[in-house]
């Protein structure tokens, strides 16, 4: 939204009033007369001036126009939000044409963007529900198609597995996949929100990686003020969509879990690459690896330990799983801290205990069983949903892609609003890339 012209435009304008005084001096009787209307015209410019000038000010500093392009602007309920970007449809359609493809590996068709978008980063109060609700401050992205429409569908995406603490969506420069998320859906008609989660984006909090009532709480509490924001700006949303990838896609089903509990109504879900089986997941790389298992499913490990032994209160967690010469640059990787990734062996009877692949020992150990209860798919899902998976995927097997779908229909005779969708042989990159297309057709036809 455009604010009030600046105070220096102001004074520019009060100068070009006293350029234009009389100057007509002919005769004494008229030079008098004159000078007394110049007084007088002086005095009403210098009065219509200083107006102008306090009007400018006062019209700054009352905040008359929403979230000016510089300061955050304040709602209620200590939620703020800040005008970051506006991106042009040139900008969008070069992340759909150019940046996507050497990110994700893989040449998609997408729809251009018609739109340009504006970009906020909303701070907001939320808890974290590991921790009894202690009070914290979470960040997320709000992104808004710039046209004259005051009503957009809203889809709320979840980012995926990230490395440095603004590489999440409302540092979106620093996030290919949220760029391609904003360039398909607010370049195309959609308002679009997105959690960075706690521990990431502007959050002082340790990193709460795949720590279920966390996730849940930071995107619930961002979609509420998101929508304050919108409310501020004088727009409004009508229909809601999810969307998440490889991490994100797990915390989509359980975002969806909280929403369908506490009646939000959502018109369809869908993913790539979800996790949403923990266990099963971690199971497989441990004891069923395969051959083309991705190098990095370390971090899965070092990130999830770490973020168990903060959010579930459990002393010595992660120095249970690593082993001993490994633990202190598996720390610094979870801190954000300087290290060598190299030093972290891609292999994992080298990175973690030998206990930990017997099955039974994972299993009845402290971190087996919070993995165990790591799930989001174990609920009467009443919302459309559909799970896309790679059938080359390096981190997510088809089992896990299909394990929604799996579990819906053993119900009785089969709850089938759950769908799981292949892309072919695509890799984890190419499985989101590949994905998002699909996902905006189906929702738009929803």
């Amino acid at each position: 939204m455009a604010g009030l012209p600046a105070g220096p435009r102001g004074l520019a304008d009060a100068a070009i009033y006293t350029t234009h005084l009389p100057t007509d001096d002919s005769s004494g009787e008229k030079t008098s007369c004159s000078s007394a209307n110049r007084k007088g015209s002086l005095m009403s410019i210098i009065l219509r001036a200083l107006s102008l000038f306090a009007a400018l000010l006062w019209g700054v500093a009352a905040g008359a126009a929403p979230a000016s392009q510089n300061a955050p602007a304040q709602v209620s309920s200590g939620v703020k939000y800040e005008f970051l970007a506006r991106w042009d449809v040139h900008r969008l359609n070069q992340i759909l044409e150019t940046d996507t493809p050497k990110f994700a590996g893989v040449r998609v068709a997408y729809t251009p963007a018609r739109n340009a978008v504006k970009l906020y980063r909303v701070t907001y109060p939320s808890v974290m529900p590991e921790k009894g609700n202690e009070p914290t401050v979470a960040s997320g992205l709000l992104a808004i198609p710039d046209t004259k429409e005051t009503t957009f569908p809203m889809v709320s995406y979840q980012h995926g597995t990230v490395y440095g603490r603004h590489e999440v969506p409302s540092f979106a420069e620093e996030s290919p996949e949220t760029q391609l998320m904003i360039a398909q859906f607010a370049g195309q008609g959609y308002a679009m929100i997105g959690a960075d989660y706690f521990g990431l984006g502007v959050s002082q909090e340790p990193e709460g990686y795949m720590v279920k009532g966390s996730h849940q709480q930071a995107c619930y509490d961002l979609l509420v003020a998101s929508r304050s924001v919108l409310d501020h700006l004088k727009l409004k949303s009508d229909r809601l969509f999810l969307s998440g990838w490889s991490q994100g896609g797990f915390v989509t089903m359980a975002f969806l879990e909280k929403l369908e509990s506490v009646g939000v109504p959502v018109q369809a879900a869908a993913t790539a690459s979800a996790p949403l089986d923990l266990f099963a997941a971690m199971e497989g790389f441990l004891d069923f690896p395969r051959p083309n298992d991705a190098v990095w499913l370390n971090s899965i490990f070092i990130l999830s330990a770490f973020s168990y032994e903060n959010y579930y209160g459990v002393p010595g967690l992660a120095r249970s799983l690593f082993a001993e010469q490994y633990y202190d640059i598996a720390k610094k990787a979870y801190d954000r801290q300087p290290f060598d990734p190299a030093a972290v062996p891609a292999d994992l009877r080298k990175l973690i205990r030998a206990d930990y692949f017997d099955p039974h020992y994972f299993a009845n150990s402290a971190f087996g069983r919070l993995i165990a209860a790591t799930q989001a798919y174990r609920w009467v899902i009443k919302s459309p949903v559909h799970n896309y998976y790679g059938e080359a995927d390096e981190a997510i097997t088809q089992g896990v892609g299909r394990m929604a779908m799996t579990y819906a229909q053993a119900l009785g005779s089969g709850n089938t609003v759950v769908e799981a969708v292949s892309t072919g042989p695509t890799t984890h990159r190419g499985t989101f890339a590949t994905a998002v297309p699909q996902w905006k057709a189906w929702f738009d036809g929803r």
